[in-house]
């Protein structure tokens, strides 16, 4: 089955995870989805489970009770709990967090909840270092995130059940906090099993991956994700692809049997494991190489977000942009090694857009002038019409004619898009100027 980019929602017609990945992996095509949220466990071994959500639970049975890593999220973790309990009523003895995002900390509440109700003691909570610091400026930025959320996940169905932005807290009150924190490496013991984590910076600076010897298996948290790796977000903090990279060069010099997400399918076997772990780690190698060479030629961050690019054949079942994208790669690391300014001496100290606006504007012969010409590019050049209709609208902001423009170009962009990171953006964009054409 040939890979498509342009993927529509995909059935789920098959129970086992496993089949579902190596189906996928082996044929190098999809024909199921990888991204089941359904708050399902199922059980992959008779000592392991993957309760399948927004994000994953996965749960290791010892002979000390039950080991879990993360909690899903807020809207989800209860369901997430519930499934984990139809496979097993052990006491969970320890939660590990991979990171502090919400999607895996969220419903930890409800793990600590159930713990109380079966009058279980309260697992540790094990984490990075860095996870407490999060916590913490999430406390102190919770409006600014929800923005974020409605912008990034505002065109998602409800009914894909992610779980995001219930509340108005982002950092919900009754999250658990880390009880037990390293920085560089730790190990888990319960009963007979030991679960050794390591920290390593990627899609965040509070990372931690993991190595079960006694299942040769290997916990990834968002290191793997059956998306594009999400190190680019346009609206999060700074990701690290190089260290990205390298972790999965650890991972796969481990020779695992079982590779575990957070998001997306199970891996089952050592060559599929190399391969999903190889090509994730390539990519981003590849995409670093390339815009590094760039930078140290002295090129700007426009000439190299128009030139880095990674060949058709790079892009895997595995690692679809349907979430993040190269592009945003590219941008972040301009951002990482090269700070805000993007050579552009006008963008140093630049005046205000809409003073420009008012310029481009009277040049171009007014608004109507400029909202015509971004109509009649949509078609052609999407890319040029969301700049002219921006001028337009900034030059006048409450003309109804050009933010009825402004709507329609960005619903094209939009539907276009294949990114959820781009869907959002520009959905919001449109939904923002038929706010204004209905106010």
């Amino acid at each position: 089955m040939a890979l498509q980019l342009n993927v529509n929602p995909l059935p789920i017609e098959t129970d086992d995870p496993v089949a579902v990945s190596n189906a996928a992996i082996d044929s190098g095509g999809l024909s199921e989805s990888f991204n089941r949220i359904w708050q399902k466990a199922s059980a992959i071994t008779d000592d392991i489970a993957v309760v399948e959500s927004f994000s994953h639970m996965i749960a290791f049975r010892t002979g000390e009770g039950l080991v879990c890593f993360d909690s899903s999220g807020t809207g989800t973790g209860g369901a997430v709990v519930e499934a984990l309990r139809g496979w097993s009523t052990d006491p969970v003895h320890s939660l590990v967090f991979t990171h502090g995002h919400i999607d895996h900390v969220g419903g930890s509440g409800a793990v600590a909840a159930d713990a109380a109700d079966r009058g279980h003691a309260a697992p540790a909570v094990v984490a990075h270092e860095a996870v407490r610091a999060r916590f913490e400026r999430y406390q102190q930025t919770n409006g600014w995130n929800n923005h974020i959320n409605a912008r990034q996940f505002g065109g998602v169905s409800k009914k894909s059940n992610l779980g995001i932005g219930v509340g108005p807290d982002f950092l919900p009150a009754d999250a658990m906090w880390p009880t037990v924190e390293y920085r560089t490496s730790h190990t888990v013991t319960a009963g007979d099993t030991a679960f050794e984590l390591f920290h390593d910076r990627g899609e965040t600076d509070d990372h931690t991956w993991a190595w079960i010897p006694e299942h040769k298996a290997i916990c990834a948290g968002d290191f793997v994700t059956w998306v594009f790796p999400n190190c680019g977000n346009p609206q999060k903090v700074q990701r690290y692809p190089a260290e990205w990279a390298v972790a999965l060069r650890k991972m796969d010099d481990l020779g695992a049997e079982w590779l575990f997400g957070a998001h997306g399918l199970p891996v089952q076997g050592a060559e599929r494991v190399h391969l999903v772990l190889d090509s994730l780690a390539s990519a981003l190698e590849s995409l670093v190489e390339q815009t590094l060479q760039m930078m140290n030629n002295g090129d700007s961050l426009d000439a190299i977000i128009h030139a880095v690019s990674l060949p058709h054949d790079a892009i895997k079942p595995w690692m679809l942009p349907v979430y993040d994208e190269p592009e945003f790669v590219v941008r972040n690391l301009w951002r990482l090694y090269g700070g805000w300014w993007d050579l552009d001496p006008s963008n140093l100290k630049p005046a205000p857009r809409s003073a420009v606006a008012h310029e481009v504007a009277a040049l171009s012969g007014g608004v109507d002038a400029l909202v015509d010409r971004a109509l009649a590019l949509a078609e052609d050049d999407i890319k040029v019409a969301c700049h002219l209709i921006e001028f337009a609208v900034q030059a006048e902001p409450t003309s109804k004619s050009a933010h009825s423009a402004r709507a329609e170009i960005y619903q094209i962009r939009r539907d276009g898009e294949l990114s959820l990171m781009s869907k959002g953006i520009y959905a919001s964009a449109a939904n923002e100027s038929k706010a204004v054409i209905d106010g």
